[in-house]
């Protein structure tokens, strides 16, 4: 998975990706990806879409 880095300033493939729940607007939760940048080690995060 795609995320950007903060650090790099770029966009990277995203390094021991997991999905993670996150909580969103009205008590709904919300799916999102969290994981590691392959140059610089920075945690990198990415908000999914709703499940379909």
């Amino acid at each position: 998975m795609e995320a950007y880095c903060v650090k790099c300033k770029a966009k990277q493939e995203m390094k021991d990706g997991k999905e993670v729940p996150m909580k969103g607007k009205g008590g709904v939760e919300r799916r999102a990806m969290k994981g590691v940048c392959p140059k610089c080690s920075t945690t990198m995060f990415r908000i999914l879409g709703s499940k379909k």
